[in-house]
């Protein structure tokens, strides 16, 4: 499917790296104009010159979505320098591993801030220049944990992104009639820098036999869900999240899958 989002504009938060990263190349391999929008300035700058060396348009606005004043920064400096705004792609997470007891005020702050509440806010600070183009798109990244399943250590991790679902399902209801579309992608594992909390090469590896297809999946498996849902083809589809896992979250037990597969 080949999508076209020239002169279209995207912000796209958590862009310095992994899927966010991802995402930006994809969309703006696709013609859209992005804002990478991250914390690490090293990153960003890195990730918008290589979309600009490889004759894409990327602009590094450094955020701290975690911030209420700094979405409302970067959507307004956004519109600003492009003069508009169609796509607004929510990816930056944290997910520090603790465990419930050990989690402080501070831990849980950072995670619903950044992973929840900057939904709302990207939401609240875009919706006027999305109407003002007649419509536009909200995305969101996801997580197979928490709306499907549960791993220790990621309980704050995972009520952010069952939030995130309750979110784009309400929001889809009430931007619907204004051409407004809101949908998101949960991904399963996905080989990213932030698999490193996961451990190591070995661990990994050992991971990847869990999953049906036998492999990691790559951040550019999500942006091109992501890409779908931006495009028209996506046109008649809210309030929804596909899983993108590699069928991971399929087997009831990883013992049977095992055995299944040693069979064949």
């Amino acid at each position: 499917m080949k999508v076209d989002l020239s002169g279209k504009v995207a912000i796209v938060t958590g862009a310095g790296q992994g899927i966010g990263e991802g995402i930006a190349r994809v969309f703006a391999k696709a013609g859209a104009k992005v804002v990478i929008a991250t914390r690490s300035r090293a990153n960003g700058q890195s990730v918008a010159d290589s979309v600009v060396k490889d004759g894409g348009v990327a602009w590094l606005n450094q955020t701290d979505v975690g911030r209420h004043s700094e979405v409302k920064r970067v959507v307004a400096q956004t519109v600003e320098h492009f003069g508009r705004l169609d796509i607004v792609v929510h990816n930056a997470a944290v997910y520090p591993i603790l465990s419930i007891e050990e989690l402080s005020d501070e831990n849980l702050d950072l995670t619903l801030s950044v992973n929840l509440k900057a939904g709302f806010w990207l939401i609240q600070e875009s919706l006027p220049h999305l109407r003002k183009q007649g419509g536009g798109r909200f995305l969101f990244t996801s997580s197979v944990t928490g709306p499907n399943v549960a791993m220790p250590g990621t309980a704050h991790y995972a009520a952010s992104k069952c939030g995130i679902n309750g979110l784009i399902r309400t929001a889809a209801l009430e931007y619907a009639r204004q051409n407004i579309t809101v949908n998101g992608v949960e991904p399963g594992y996905i080989l990213t820098p932030a698999m490193d909390a996961l451990g190591g090469p070995e661990a990994l590896a050992q991971m990847a036999t869990q999953i049906p297809l036998g492999k990691l999946g790559m951040p550019v498996d999500i942006a091109n869900t992501m890409l779908f849902l931006a495009s028209d083809a996506a046109a008649y589809i809210t309030g929804q999240t596909i899983v993108v896992d590699g069928g991971s979250t399929l087997p009831e037990s990883p013992v049977v899958l095992d055995a299944y597969y040693q069979g064949q």
